[in-house]
């Protein structure tokens, strides 16, 4: 069942992808790549239709994130990259389509989806640029968390940017010494009386979006045990930005320190109550890791696609590599992984939809098991394409690069592994 906010949302998507330029990208190599759903079905890729299994209203919306990705995100996504350049204008229409409070409430302006339709559309849109729909989902984050936690007051005065991307949101956790181990932060914010302020001192590190975005979402420490999160705007004295970092991959957004010295805020934009912070953080980890999974599903996607129709044409010995034997069986391969991590990710969505109590197991293992297989599937056709494949002309290594850091962040695979095992033989 959908609202009427969610249904206007479906009409918004259709009239926004309507309008785009209906142009298909020809890499340099001079193959054609897959555009949609019902293009790869018709070309016999009918196992790894990503709309297999949805219902109507979840197929339209893999459907046209996958053509936003295709025309306004793929085509200049190398750019992005090589320059390191986050595309603010490309992302505030992720805002006219809704996408800006995906699980937000209607009565702010929100979509009000399921977890279930978020994972289609992460994947769609990841096929085009990883970087920035990892970005979105990163202010996704921000906004259902403030949607969840916030009281009416808090949710009024802050989600309409949010969800209109008015306001581009940042989540700041991780410390220098506070990274899998995250109760042990130590950015610190001492309430005072006199004011009804909190005064931060400390820093995160690795921050996505540091300097760029509009409101941070930071967890803070308010006493020796006690672990609170409080909304930061940009702007505020005292607030500074280390220069950016220089990554592997995620090229489009900027990651860097995010530093507070003498940093007041009003108390009013504590969520939840003080000492809540840990249960506020934890809360949004479990649909972050389904985010990032997603991502790096789209990932393997978009490279298996190009895989696929590079073997057709690539020719060898006098035929297409296609028809061997060996590349048939590292396409199934492929294949696998890739239908095996999308099964998981719904299903541990939909059980985080129904409050299953199996739910944060099952995230932590699809978020462990969709980021290994994609880049595995991303690297494998990376080797594919052989010479081609290592070249930034065409698009598999940028893929490689940008999934990488899926296996370290929103709690590294080895911590996805504890929380799996831990649960199993308590």
């Amino acid at each position: 069942h959908y609202s009427s906010t969610s249904i206007k949302t479906f009409d918004m998507l259709r009239k926004a992808t309507l309008s785009f330029t209906k142009l298909q990208r020809t890499p340099a190599s001079g193959f054609q790549g897959f555009s949609t759903a019902a293009k790869v079905a018709a070309s016999g890729m009918e196992i790894l239709d990503p709309t297999i299994g949805l219902n109507e209203d979840q197929t339209e919306f893999y459907n046209l994130a996958r053509s936003f990705a295709d025309n306004e995100l793929k085509p200049y996504a190398g750019k992005w990259d090589r320059e390191s350049h986050f595309p603010v204008d490309t992302f505030k229409k992720f805002g006219e389509l809704g996408f800006g409070g995906i699980f937000v409430k209607e009565d702010v302006g929100g979509s009000a989806l399921k977890r279930a339709d978020a994972v289609t559309i992460v994947e769609g849109l990841a096929t085009g640029c990883v970087g920035t729909t990892a970005m979105l989902t990163i202010h996704n984050m921000v906004a259902s968390t403030i949607d969840k936690f916030g009281t009416k007051e808090q949710r009024e005065q802050w989600l309409p940017k949010i969800v209109s991307v008015e306001q581009i949101c940042s989540f700041c956790l991780t410390e220098p010494g506070s990274g899998s181990d995250a109760a042990s932060l130590t950015t610190k914010a001492t309430y005072d009386a006199a004011t009804d302020e909190y005064v931060l001192n400390g820093g995160k590190v690795f921050i996505s979006g540091a300097g760029l975005s509009d409101v941070y979402l930071v967890m803070v420490r308010t006493g020796e045990k006690s672990i609170s999160s409080v909304l930061v705007p940009k702007g505020v004295p005292g607030l500074t930005f280390g220069a950016h970092e220089d990554k592997m991959g995620w090229n489009c957004q900027p990651t860097a320190q995010v530093n507070f010295e003498d940093v007041r805020i009003p108390a009013a934009n504590r969520l939840g109550a003080e000492g809540e912070g840990f249960k506020v953080a934890m809360g949004g980890l479990d649909g972050g890791r389904l985010n990032i999974g997603s991502c790096s599903l789209g990932a393997a996607q978009a490279c298996f696609e190009i895989a696929l129709n590079y073997a057709k044409e690539r020719k060898q010995f006098g035929k297409p590599i296609a028809d061997f034997q060996a590349t048939q069986f590292k396409l199934a391969d492929m294949a696998g992984k890739i239908v095996s991590s999308r099964l998981m990710l719904r299903n541990a969505a939909d059980l985080l939809d129904q409050g299953h109590p199996a739910a944060s197991a099952n995230c932590a293992l699809a978020k462990k098991m969709a980021t290994d297989h994609g880049s595995e599937v991303c690297n494998d056709a990376l080797q594919m394409l052989g010479g081609y494949g290592y070249l930034k002309e065409y698009d598999v290594e940028r893929y490689v690069r940008d999934c990488r850091v899926h296996q370290i962040l929103e709690g590294t695979n080895e911590i996805m592994r504890h929380i799996v095992g831990k649960g199993l033989v308590k």
